[in-house]
């Protein structure tokens, strides 16, 4: 029979004919855990190829080598949702000319498909694939679970080169992306490490003030009139934000209420959420854990999305829009509850908005909880260093110390001083937590832009600027 199947990823490389100056694009599903980017640009730095822009759903810290590939000018731009600290604080310290191009996990889908961000070569990592390119990832050794950010690339690049360590005969039927939108399939000994798909924290934080701040979240939520049946609901990886997915649940469970969906990266805690009766159905980007990943094989109630079902706001609809309760982080808050995710207290990037301002602007209640300060650094600032999702989008925050409620969300301020929680001014919170940390020192940048920060809508929202190296 036809088949796809070529010798080396060099070889389809080759085939692709991919030239200086050219888009390739990755995405992220296997996190750290990720062979695929590297061995690829390896395969390109060897071609002699210079000066492409790499479109990357996320960077994480297993892709240092893409430092050497920037100073070789194998890599000029970049273009990311995420970026972690690792090269991060490269790109902070000036390394790359152009500023590389913050999206958000539905911006990038949405510029992809309006044709704003171009791929000319998109390298799907897939866990399975036959040898025609129709593949998946809930399948294989390296099983990572749900595809979602992947397929924007796989539909509108010009060429689309399947990676797998899992090939299987033809057909593979229960797919994720199918054959129609892929040129070559290469197969390799591994493309990752499934435990390193695992992302943030995945236990339930034990710490004291974690535990305040996650009963104080799911009070707030009990309180805002949205919890009733047909609930939807998305929360991260962090401790705290599971411990609150926890409280939760108790609740859920103790007054017999039936949410309709679990959104966005999902985590074992959510899929015990779907066990137990809390949601009928979870709508799945991105598995957090193994446990995720069993559950989206094995449970037709969990469900794989596509990034742009979850968050394209250019999409005649995404999921996002649907969300009643979503929980967040920050780096730092300030007083207009404008977010920083972008970057640490020092100013060197170690993140990104992923999916953060997609849905703040989406769900009816988007939920900051955070420490009052971190290393006696406040989370509470006059104003961020780098606006990731605007104020305008943020309804409370949530600390040990007290909850603040944007003003603009009289309602949900009057429900939770009814309900006896300690509401608290955000001017006041920063004040009270600076009596204990002392006045914050802020970092001093160089004036060359290193990102640009991209809200969701293509706007530009926040230039970030070097650090200077001392």
């Amino acid at each position: 029979m036809k088949t796809k199947l070529v010798n080396s990823i060099r070889e389809a490389i080759a085939l692709a004919g991919l030239k200086d100056g050219m888009t390739v694009s990755f995405h992220h599903h296997l996190r750290n855990g990720d062979y695929v980017l590297n061995m690829v640009m390896e395969e390109i730095a060897a071609l002699g190829i210079h000066e492409l822009n790499m479109n990357a759903s996320s960077v994480f810290d297993t892709h240092m080598p893409v430092i050497e590939h920037i100073e070789n000018k194998v890599i000029t731009s970049i273009q990311c949702n995420y970026m972690a600290a690792g090269v991060g604080r490269a790109i902070s310290e000036g390394i790359m000319d152009t500023p590389v191009q913050f999206r958000t996990h539905g911006g990038r889908p949405s510029d992809i498909c309006l044709g704003r961000t171009p791929i000319d070569v998109a390298f799907i990592a897939a866990p399975t694939s036959d040898p025609m390119g129709n593949c998946s990832g809930k399948y294989g050794p390296s099983a990572c679970g749900s595809l979602g950010y992947a397929y924007p690339d796989a539909m509108y690049a010009k060429k689309v080169i399947v990676i797998t360590d899992n090939l299987v005969p033809y057909p593979l039927t229960d797919f994720s992306i199918p054959e129609s939108y892929v040129d070559y399939v290469v197969q390799v000994d591994a493309i990752g490490n499934p435990k390193g798909i695992v992302s943030g924290t995945t236990r339930i934080t034990r710490d004291p003030v974690g535990l305040v701040m996650a009963s104080y979240a799911a009070k707030v939520i009990e309180h805002s009139g949205l919890l009733k049946d047909g609930f939807s609901f998305q929360t991260g990886a962090g401790g705290a934000s599971l411990a609150a997915a926890k409280f939760l649940k108790d609740i859920m469970l103790e007054k017999n209420i039936k949410g309709s969906f679990g959104l966005g990266g999902i985590t074992g805690y959510m899929v015990d959420m779907l066990k137990a009766g809390c949601f009928q159905r979870l709508l799945d980007v991105q598995c957090f854990d193994l446990d995720a990943v069993e559950s989206i094989r094995t449970n037709p109630n969990h469900q794989e999305v596509s990034a742009m079902h979850y968050a394209s706001p250019s999409h005649r609809s995404a999921a996002v829009d649907s969300l009643d309760v979503v929980i967040l982080g920050a780096t730092e808050i300030d007083t207009n509850f404008n977010v920083n995710v972008h970057t640490d207290s020092n100013g060197y990037i170690m993140g990104g908005s992923g999916g953060h301002s997609d849905t703040a602007a989406g769900s009816k209640l988007a939920m900051i909880i955070a420490p009052m300060f971190r290393a006696r650094m406040p989370i509470v600032t006059d104003q961020v260093t780098c606006i990731s999702t605007p104020g305008k989008d943020i309804d409370v925050l949530v600390t040990q110390g007290g909850i603040a409620v944007n003003p603009k969300n009289a309602e949900l301020m009057y429900r939770l001083k009814d309900a006896g929680l300690p509401v608290i001014d955000i001017h006041e919170l920063k004040e009270k937590t600076e009596r204990i940390t002392g006045k914050p020192h802020h970092p001093k940048f160089g004036d060359k832009a290193v990102a640009k920060v991209i809200y969701r809508d293509g706007s530009e929202l926040d230039t970030i600027y070097n650090v200077p190296v001392k």
